[in-house]
């Protein structure tokens, strides 16, 4: 079955635009200028800048007499209250579905903040797994995050898995030079950018996540990456000393996590449809999509649940 694996944010779910109304809410909440909104949109650097910085920066800005801790807590609560996942991206996803595709999510960023928004935007029962770069200990552009995504889409990633698998997302460094690496075609979400990138380039581009995933569908067949690229695989893993075959001990093993938490090695192996993947209003657990990174959502809810009580 082909793979089909999205970023989270400014691809499935917009969160430019999520962040613009928080950083709206907090200056209203402030009694602060509406015009310097544009000031936050430049300092968040599209969420790559360190939530630290622009935080600080806030606080001296205007003086405020807050502390960080509370700051990210109004910013967590802000942004995630904001964001949604568009129709016609639900409607994208699910035409993939019908067309037999299995679906994944690989996203950069913090477990606890990444799995809200999974949740809240009634994404969890629409893919079959995910993998968020704070638990698995692992960094897109790495390839083995990728190999650890197909590997909870009940997928191995062995022998031509890469060749049946496309990327689509909108961070080049990211999401497209991760394809590349990995052996797998991609597609770039431009969102009005020129591509700025001489050493690689995307499969194909896209201005919108429902046209990406339509150009996916109708271009199944298209040329696989040029050989010799491909970095992942069971040759990387001989070379790391990795048994060939041991892929669930793998994933165990990078994200902290053993089998409780790894995704079944098989399409076939036994597991309770959307068990813990929680849901947004308007989306049923009895959807029948079999997502096989619940069970770590229901332990990752857990550890944090710790951490906070012990902080």
């Amino acid at each position: 079955m082909p793979l089909l694996l999205f970023d989270l944010d400014n691809t499935l779910l917009p969160r430019d635009a999520a962040f613009r109304a928080w950083a709206q809410d907090f200056l209203s909440d402030h009694g602060l200028p509406p015009g310097d909104l544009d000031w936050f949109v430049t300092i968040d650097g599209g969420g790559y800048v360190p939530r630290s910085t622009v935080l600080s920066a806030v606080r001296r800005r205007y003086g405020l007499d807050v502390s960080a801790d509370f700051l990210l807590a109004h910013y967590r609560r802000g942004i995630n209250s904001h964001i949604h996942c568009p129709p016609r991206h639900i409607e994208a996803l699910q035409a993939a579905r019908a067309a037999g595709w299995t679906l994944g999510i690989v996203s950069n960023g913090g477990t606890r903040p990444q799995l809200e928004k999974i949740r809240r935007t009634g994404l969890g029962p629409l893919v079959d797994g995910w993998v968020i770069s704070e638990e698995a200990d692992c960094v897109k552009p790495d390839p083995l995050i990728f190999e650890m995504a197909a590997q909870r889409c009940g997928i191995a990633p062995t022998g031509d898995w890469a060749a049946h698998t496309w990327m689509i997302g909108d961070h080049a460094p990211a999401d497209i030079a991760g394809a590349e690496l990995t052996g797998l075609r991609s597609v770039w979400l431009h969102h009005g950018r020129p591509w700025a990138e001489s050493g690689y380039r995307p499969t194909l581009k896209a201005a919108g996540l429902p046209e990406a995933v339509g150009q996916v569908l109708a271009a199944r067949n298209a040329p696989s990456p040029r050989p010799g690229i491909r970095s992942g695989g069971t040759a990387r893993r001989r070379a790391a000393g990795v048994p060939v075959g041991a892929e669930e001990a793998l994933v165990g093993a990078r994200s902290g996590a053993r089998s409780t938490t790894s995704a079944p090695a098989g399409p076939n192996a036994p597991v309770p449809a959307n068990a813990g993947a929680g849901s947004a209003p308007g989306t049923g657990a009895g959807s029948g999509v079999r997502n096989r990174s619940a069970g770590f959502a229901v332990i990752a809810d857990a550890r944090t649940g710790v951490a906070a009580a012990a902080g």
